[in-house]
């Protein structure tokens, strides 16, 4: 099968590479290489840039200031034929190289000194863990939620009602969890930023191309689950996390507006993948119970600070079809 991409796969096999992709995003991966390159320093260790199909400029942007800061001999671009979306573009880059461990990073973050370090010892460490996440924060240090419960129908209730009646009673449902200071093995972590072992990659396979971007991360900690690996969490290690750089879907969120189709799209294949059919329709009937809830609560006066435009509708995006092949946006 084709990876859409254009260059050579490098077989020779190095301690640690370093995943990252851009989609118009210049600005965000320089100064993210700026803050990861010397981190790198004494490693051995390789950056695969993969862009995906940004069209616009940017990677010559970036390939500028690479020659220009003498760092073209640690980083590999990777140019895909067309946008693959998260997943895809991950997994592009992945196969470039192999290696002991992958680090997948967003092009939204900037690295804080020793991060990498403490990831790599860390995993190093713990033998049964296959993926290590750090502490994502804001520029002012402020922790930020990255480690989560799975998915389930009673979590889209506590989601669509947003009502402390609902999380009290549910609270064994509630999806983010709380930032922490100490490790801790969550049930899944944002991938962001996370080190995975190469031998989760060979035993449960790449990340599942048919999501383009969300619940990729959700359903490969799933799979890194089943087959009996722990996911850990290392406060210890922090790197700043943006947020938003990559997509508009969080912006969106907090203004309401309708989200992109491809979010209710890995949604739909998330729950059908983990619950059935059945596990998918009581998810999205659970939304609308939450969503009635939250209307009632809006006869009190109280301002509707849940459901963004149409959500009530798109959720049922792919019900019936829900392992159909993404939208790509913009095609």
């Amino acid at each position: 099968m084709s990876d859409g991409s254009t260059g050579s796969v490098n077989k020779e096999k190095t301690l640690l590479s370093v995943v990252m992709i851009n989609f118009r995003t210049a600005n965000l991966v320089i100064d993210c290489l700026a803050s990861l390159l010397p981190e790198l320093t004494g490693m051995k260790a390789k950056v695969v840039l993969v862009d995906n199909h940004s069209d616009d400029g940017s990677m010559e942007q970036i390939e500028e200031w690479l020659i220009q800061n003498t760092h073209d001999d640690v980083v590999i671009p990777v140019r895909s034929k067309f946008n693959q979306g998260f997943a895809g573009g991950n997994n592009l880059g992945i196969i470039q190289i192999q290696a002991e461990y992958y680090l997948l990073l967003n092009s939204d973050t900037l690295i804080r000194p020793g991060a990498i370090k403490i990831l790599m010892e860390s995993i190093g460490n713990h033998p049964r863990a296959g993926l290590v996440s750090p502490r994502l924060e804001w520029a002012d240090g402020s922790g930020q939620e990255s480690c989560f419960k799975f998915h389930t129908p009673f979590s889209e209730m506590i989601l669509s009602a947003q009502t402390g009646v609902v999380s009290r009673l549910l609270s064994r449902y509630i999806v983010a969890q709380p930032v922490q200071e100490n490790m801790f093995q969550p049930e899944w972590t944002s991938f962001a930023c996370v080190l995975v072992r190469e031998a989760v990659f060979d035993q449960v396979g790449l990340l599942d191309s048919g999501y383009f971007m969300y619940f990729e991360d959700v359903e490969f900690c799933h799979r890194a689950r089943q087959s009996g690996w722990e996911i850990v969490h290392d406060p210890r290690a922090r790197v700043v996390h943006l947020r938003g750089g990559s997509s508009s879907v969080k912006r969106k969120t907090l203004q309401r507006k309708r989200l992109p189709r491809y979010f209710y799209e890995s949604r739909t294949r998330f729950f059908y993948q983990r619950y059935g059919r059945l596990g998918l329709t009581a998810a999205n009937l659970m939304w609308w119970l939450g969503r009635m809830v939250s209307r009632i609560r809006q006869t009190s006066g109280r301002k509707d600070k849940v459901a963004v435009e149409y959500q009530w509708r798109d959720i049922w995006i792919n019900w019936w079809h829900p392992m159909k092949a993404y939208s790509i946006p913009g095609a």
